[in-house]
């Protein structure tokens, strides 16, 4: 594998396989993202795992988490900008531009921006200088949520989705902060508000 990546996305979980999707899908729509390459580094925890899914709108009434999350995963894998590795981030230092993310198992990764999406249990990923607060719409005591300005950045360069970025524990609303993160990286990017857009081909 290799070890220089545009942006990496810690937490494989809804939020952060939707900001995946949107970044990958970006090659074609905006110039200077045909070259990125993105890395997504899951520790295997998402409480998807877990869910048995009645009320989320875009799967069968009483799929199952983890076929849920499996098609995600292969969604993503189908774009050739993105790779996914199962391993558990441990620090990431640096700053916009140049971080250095490294993994239990010894794995180095050099970034130029990282996404979180750590969910909402604990944040333990050492180096980073974020604020970690009490998460504001959490349904039990004692989760986090990491502090942001108002474009979902903990610091520059660093973006938040999902419940690690205040989020309500519900897939479909994870994978929407998934996707706003992923628009918020890209849009600063751009210098401009972006949104990633296919359309059907017109008839006839």
């Amino acid at each position: 594998m290799e070890n220089k990546f545009d942006i990496v996305i810690v937490g494989g979980g809804p939020a952060g396989l939707a900001a995946a999707a949107t970044l990958a899908s970006a090659k074609g729509h905006l110039p200077f993202m045909e070259n990125k390459k993105i890395l997504v580094i899951d520790n295997g925890r998402s409480d998807l795992n877990r869910a048995l899914l009645r009320n989320f709108p875009a799967v069968d009434i009483g799929a199952k988490g983890p076929e849920v999350l499996k098609q995600m995963r292969q969604r993503v894998e189908s774009f050739d900008n993105v790779q996914l590795l199962d391993d558990k981030v441990v620090s990431i230092t640096g700053e916009d531009g140049n971080f250095t993310v490294k993994t239990e198992s010894g794995k180095e990764f050099k970034a130029e921006k990282i996404i979180l999406a750590t969910g909402f249990h604990k944040f333990d990923i050492e180096g980073l200088p974020v604020e970690v607060v009490p998460h504001a719409k959490a349904p039990r005591p004692g989760k986090i949520m990491i502090k942001t300005d108002e474009k979902g950045r903990a610091m520059s360069g660093v973006y938040v989705a999902g419940l690690a970025a205040g989020a309500q524990t519900m897939a479909a609303i994870a994978m929407g902060s998934g996707t706003e993160a992923a628009l918020n990286l890209l849009s600063d990017l751009a210098g401009k508000t972006v949104i990633i857009h296919d359309v059907l081909p017109k008839e006839g």
